[in-house]
């Protein structure tokens, strides 16, 4: 999962993508959907989910899928790649119920689209195709949520990454989200970010996150575990918030699946490694987005928060410039 990061702000409304389809009516002004999974071109940007009863709904957006909260709250899909696409998508849903969306553009264009908005403050130069250190890239994007208290997270029950018991997989999981709230780095920063966490249990509970790595309806409960997901995807987080007048959205739930399925994951790669990923670095990544942090791309893959992620390497345990600033700048 490399370090790599383009700080991304583009909010992209779907008339900017496919000529302002307008929200759908049917005769007499009632808004009418068709049964099953949804696309974002069926409830467009400027939608009533009032109006078209869509709350509980699945939308999806080339390979992402969300399940529509009700009002005042937001949802955001970010899957974690084995190949670097980004793959993910935020449903906004207004105090009066419209929709709007954050992250639309096609996967093949996003990563251009993110290197157009990124913060190019840094002061030294890449070469060519060639990784910034992190010490000297300062680009980063941020989601729009933190967490104004404290994120009380649980651990699933099941099969657990690595197939580690479940105090070495707490530990290492707590040690990854405690690089971010404590802004580990190797850069010489200071910890200055506000972030709390605190680990409560083991939970029956389960990530609420289905084997298509979409998000499904939040049960109240910060579940990290493990499952079946999409097979290129390495692990997908799914983030709830309610919006905030003047700052960004407050995190309400954040739940956290690898995929065992597909890939494997170690506490300690070592030199005879071979297509297993650290779980402490993919962890670290994971817990970026639950704080608030954002993929970035192209160019800025020695960043904890690149939308890439690389096996066997341990990088991405500790933070680059850019992902310190970026937690600076919300917390």
């Amino acid at each position: 999962m490399g370090k790599a990061v383009v700080a991304v702000a583009a909010v992209v409304s779907l008339a900017a993508l496919g000529g302002g389809a307008a929200p759908p009516r049917a005769e007499g002004g009632a808004c009418t959907l068709a049964p099953g999974a949804l696309t974002v071109d069926d409830l467009p940007a400027g939608s009533s989910v009032l109006d078209c009863e869509a709350v509980g709904r699945l939308v999806t957006h080339a390979g992402a899928g969300v399940t529509v909260p009700g009002p005042g709250m937001k949802v955001s899909v970010d899957a974690l790649t084995e190949d670097g696409s980004l793959h993910g998508f935020t449903l906004a849903v207004a105090a009066d119920g419209t929709v709007s969306y954050d992250d639309l553009t096609d996967a093949d264009t996003e990563s251009d689209a993110a290197s157009a908005h990124a913060h190019a403050r840094a002061s030294v130069a890449a070469a060519p195709g060639r990784a910034r250190a992190a010490c000297a890239d300062d680009a980063y994007a941020t989601a729009g949520h933190k967490e104004y208290d404290t994120y009380e997270w649980f651990l699933g029950d099941g099969t657990l990454p690595g197939n580690l018991a479940p105090d070495d997989a707490r530990r290492a999981l707590e040690d990854a989200i405690g690089t971010i709230t404590a802004s580990r780095n190797d850069c010489g920063f200071g910890d200055t970010v506000t972030a709390k966490a605190r680990f409560l249990s083991r939970t029956g509970n389960e990530a609420d996150i289905d084997r298509d790595a979409r998000c499904m309806a939040r049960d109240g409960v910060s579940v990290w575990d493990a499952g079946d997901l999409s097979g290129g995807v390495v692990a997908t987080t799914c983030s709830w918030s309610r919006a905030v007048s003047g700052g960004p959205d407050s995190l309400r739930e954040a739940d956290v699946r690898f995929n065992t399925r597909d890939h494997t994951f170690t506490g300690h790669p070592g030199e005879a490694c071979a297509n297993t990923y650290d779980l402490r670095s993919v962890a670290t990544h994971e817990a970026g987005h639950v704080f608030g942090l954002a993929h970035v791309g192209e160019s800025h893959e020695s960043q904890t928060m690149y939308t890439n992620s690389f096996a066997c390497s341990t990088a991405a345990r500790t933070l680059g410039r850019g992902d310190v600033l970026g937690l600076r700048s919300l917390y």
